[in-house]
């Protein structure tokens, strides 16, 4: 593709006390061997100087700016950047990620040989610290899948490309601090916008730093999405999980052998999640009982926050209709 050729793209990325990660992804986002037409951040009311770290990016690159949109969901943060754009692609970012210098030409390439595609996925790799993080990332990332072009690890908003016209259709992106992705890729799918996929549009995301810091995440993902009435998608699984070990637990307390049985189901968990995020590595490293037990305690910290915001879901529901009655 000639660069008269290329479709103009304007970069959307939500922040909210991203001061830590900013200056990192600014940097890749001036690195680009294709610059976005234009590119907006979009405050939703940071509390740390996200803002002000950005003020000389935006001096030098008169094509960016920033919103304060005041407190706003990354859904929201997101259709108040689209709002503004005047392009026909829209490209998708998140704070905490590093965007590789071919990552927009690659997805603008992949639209322009798909005129009919309307979404276009990259890759997302993640970046583990130490044990902790590679047993994260082996615990709950989503598994890259082969393909002719290599590994892709698609369907992940924050690395896509995504037609302005097909984000008007389905009434833009939720206005939800989680879940938001799922439903708005859901209803493009269900529109049917031609979604392709460019496996070599790669971009880096941090993982958490701490088991406290997952805990937090996934308690406030898991309210959200009680909210949003996704729990089928999520809830209802680990409960299931949970309510067949039960009576072993419970009858564990007397027999204590009896809680062999929950704890195998449970390393075997483990076991499969470690299998199937692998990536070509041997059988003997699922084996490995160090890394079986770092995965199975940051498993067993997801389900812990999974019922404790789908408890604070509940509350809430409770109390809003206290409040109504």
């Amino acid at each position: 593709m000639t660069a008269d050729s290329l479709p103009d793209v304007t970069l959307v990325v939500p922040l909210r006390d991203e001061a830590a990660s900013i200056d990192a992804l600014a940097a890749s986002i001036a690195d680009l061997v294709i610059a976005p037409a234009a590119v907006v951040f979009v405050d939703g009311g940071s509390l740390d100087n996200t803002v002000e770290i950005l003020r000389p990016w935006t001096a030098t690159h008169p094509s960016w700016s920033v919103i304060e949109a005041g407190p706003a969901t990354p859904g929201r943060g997101r259709n108040i950047g689209i709002e503004h754009a005047s392009t026909t692609w829209i490209a998708l970012a998140d704070a905490g990620m590093i965007v590789d210098r071919y990552w927009l030409a690659r997805l603008v390439e992949a639209a322009g040989e798909h005129p009919d595609a309307g979404l276009v996925y990259g890759h997302r790799d993640v970046s583990p610290r130490g044990f902790l993080g590679r047993c994260i990332a082996l615990a709950y990332v989503t598994p890259a899948r082969p393909t002719d072009r290599g590994p892709v690890r698609d369907r992940f908003i924050a690395c896509c490309l995504v037609r302005r016209d097909a984000w008007e259709r389905v009434g833009g992106i939720p206005d939800l601090r989680a879940a938001e992705d799922g439903i708005f890729l859901r209803r493009l799918e269900a529109d049917g916008v031609k979604a392709v996929i460019a496996p070599e549009a790669r971009v880096v995301s941090e993982l958490e730093p701490t088991l406290a810091v997952v805990f937090r995440k996934f308690r406030l993902y898991s309210r959200v999405n009680v909210e949003a009435g996704e729990q089928s998608r999520w809830h209802y699984g680990v409960a299931a999980q949970w309510l067949v070990a039960a009576p072993f637990l419970v009858a564990g307390i007397r027999r204590r052998r009896l809680l062999a049985i929950p704890a195998l189901a449970f390393g075997a968990r483990a076991a499969k999640s470690i299998a199937v995020r692998r990536e070509g590595k041997p059988m003997s490293f699922v084996a490995n009982p160090v890394r079986l037990a770092g995965v199975g305690v940051v498993l067993l910290t997801c389900d812990a926050a999974t019922f404790a915001g789908w408890l604070d879901a509940v509350r809430d529901r409770r109390r809003a209709r206290a409040v109504r009655g």
